[in-house]
């Protein structure tokens, strides 16, 4: 769901990137002021799965695929402002190296799958989890709130998309939103079965993020997870789905994909394919490990320089 330039025109551009800025800040402000420093790598962790887990695409429906978002997952395990700091994180890199998603467009795409897919869909996790509590409560609410999450972020794009005048709200509406109904059920199951995977290795993960549950084997499980992440991104991306994603194939069907345009900024790795390598596979794979461990150092930097130390914290409670 990754917008392009020239979908969108130079006023929704504006205004999206206004919005995501001031969302972004607040995100940054909530994280500095409620992750809990034990959970500052998980968000380099989260940051490398996303990106590897993003480049896998997979067939929904004929000449369709998809790809998880993985904002309500996130959400779930970390709270939804570290959230909108992974996926915002992701969506840069993803942007700037790879050339997926416009640069005008990137405060688009931050305000659809960050701030309305990963905060909306958390709200709506919530909501399930009053109403069905335990574990089976727990996956099933991460399960439905990402299906809710991907519907949202493609009716949000349809508006964008109606608002610049690309295509009308009338065409854009069904075919975004009907799309992406198929697509979120990937993404629902993709979100509960990871889910339910850390509940049964590390249950105080996905307790809430201001609790104050031991850190167990943090580091341990900081290198496994990113061992998996270039392991997908290594071995699994180079052979996803080629078939267009969603708003691709909507963009074909209405007629409006011509209007894609050039990246604004030259990405040096322009299609997750690394430069200098002849081999499509090793191209893809190269670049995918790159990404991985590129987000996760920059998710995992921004998050130490914005979380307090323990010592930082006692020494400004001092008089």
């Amino acid at each position: 769901m990754h917008i392009p330039d020239g979908f969108i025109d130079g006023k929704t551009a504006a205004a999206t990137a206004l919005l995501s800025a001031a969302g972004v800040g607040l995100a940054l402000r909530q994280v500095r002021r409620r992750l809990p420093p034990r959970r500052v790598p998980l968000l380099g962790l989260a940051a490398a799965f996303l990106f590897a887990a993003q480049m896998v695409n997979f067939p929904v429906a004929a000449g369709v695929s998809g790809h998880l978002i993985g904002g309500v997952l996130v959400a779930a395990l970390l709270g939804p402002s570290a959230a909108v700091v992974v996926l915002t994180t992701v969506l840069i890199v993803q942007c700037f190296l790879f050339a997926d998603g416009g640069v005008l467009a990137l405060g688009a795409n931050v305000f659809n799958m960050a701030l309305v897919g990963a905060v909306g869909g958390c709200a709506i996790y919530h909501g399930v989890r009053r109403g069905w509590p335990g574990r089976r409560g727990q996956v099933a609410a991460v399960a439905f709130a990402g299906w809710c999450s991907t519907v949202l972020a493609a009716t949000c794009c349809a508006a964008q998309l109606a608002w610049s005048g690309t295509v009308a709200w009338s065409a854009a509406f069904p075919a975004l939103t009907g799309t992406h109904m198929i697509i979120g059920v990937g993404e629902g199951l993709i979100s509960a079965l990871v889910l339910l995977a850390v509940l049964r290795a590390r249950p105080d993960l996905a307790s809430e993020p201001g609790d104050a549950a031991s850190p167990g084997r943090g580091g341990e499980l900081v290198r496994y997870g990113l061992l998996a992440a270039l392991g997908l991104a290594l071995f699994v991306a180079p052979f996803a789905c080629p078939w267009p994603d969603g708003l691709e194939s909507v963009a074909a069907r209405l007629g409006f994909e011509h209007r894609a345009a050039p990246p604004a900024i030259a990405a040096p790795a322009a299609d997750y394919q690394a430069p200098g390598v002849s081999w499509a596979v090793g191209a893809t794979a190269l670049a995918g490990a790159a990404g991985t461990v590129i987000v996760f150092g920059l998710a995992g930097l921004l998050a130490w320089s914005l979380v307090p130390r323990p010592e930082e914290k006692a020494r400004a409670g001092k008089p």
